[in-house]
């Protein structure tokens, strides 16, 4: 990974720094398939999902939702959380959304650049996740104007496991050639009503290299993944683009979350 070319230079931090596994901004409902319209439950939290690891603090620059390429700010609607990791808490956010009528709703975030001390970087990932009523696609395979974002070509709703997930990575609505994307299993289910992970892993006694896997965009910012199990997965595009806030450079990753059903 690009992200931990000067890790070794910080090696004598890590026994008192949080452990250097991959970072992922989620915007989580427990469905992104509606039969028909409803209010839904969204949870905000910048986490580890494989293993429901450290959850750092996040703030929100932008959050919002499109719905037949009409955009509505959500993020007066926010209310701060705590949420509940397996090893800590840290500041989320919470919201009821409404998806009222047939179609997508492309919900996208903008958090505040965080400092990773372990990593001596700022980062920004900007997030979206698409929720569906009705199976009438709308919205789904176009831009929502996040200043880095992955495109899918392949819905990111209604995916058997097995199916390939294919999507461009993008800044500023150009693709970016050979980025580098993270995939990760949300492997611990979400209790919204504690707002924390369930100690119960889907995915049990899984070996540090599986937690975080790791793919290459083509020259046309393109990638394809195969889908092994059912349940919530998410891709980040690291570096997707660098730039400057209040002196700083900060990292701007691109994060998709997708579901998938299993065939029955």
């Amino acid at each position: 990974m690009k992200r931990f070319a000067g890790f070794a230079a910080a090696a004598a931090l890590v026994l008192c720094a949080v452990p250097a596994m991959a970072h992922f901004q989620m915007i989580y409902t427990p469905t992104s398939v509606l039969e028909k319209g409803a209010t839904i439950p969204v949870r905000l939290v910048f986490t580890h999902p494989f293993e429901a690891g450290h959850t750092m603090d996040m703030g929100v620059q932008e959050f919002f939702v499109v719905h037949k390429e009409k955009k509505t700010d959500l993020k007066g609607d926010l209310k701060p959380i705590k949420w509940t990791s397996l090893t800590n808490q840290g500041d989320a956010f919470a919201a009821d959304a409404k998806c009222r009528s047939m179609g997508d709703y492309v919900f996208g975030l903008v958090p505040t650049p965080y400092y990773e001390p372990s990593e001596d970087l700022w980062m920004q990932q900007c997030t979206k996740m698409i929720v569906n009523v009705g199976g009438t696609p709308t919205d789904w395979d176009a831009l929502v104007g996040l200043p880095v974002e992955i495109l899918p070509l392949a819905k990111p709703y209604g995916l058997w496991k097995g199916n390939v997930f294919v999507g461009v990575v993008t800044a500023d609505g150009k693709p970016v050639p050979n980025a580098e994307i993270e995939v990760e299993y949300l492997n611990h289910a979400p209790d919204l009503k504690k707002n924390c992970f369930v100690k119960k892993a889907a995915i049990e006694d899984a070996k540090e290299v599986f937690f975080t896997q790791t793919i290459k965009a083509d020259a046309n910012g393109t990638f394809v993944y195969a889908l092994p199990k059912a349940g919530w997965w998410g891709f980040a595009a690291l570096e997707a683009a660098t730039v400057q806030v209040d002196g700083h450079d900060v990292e701007q990753d691109a994060v998709l979350w997708v579901e998938v059903t299993d065939l029955k």
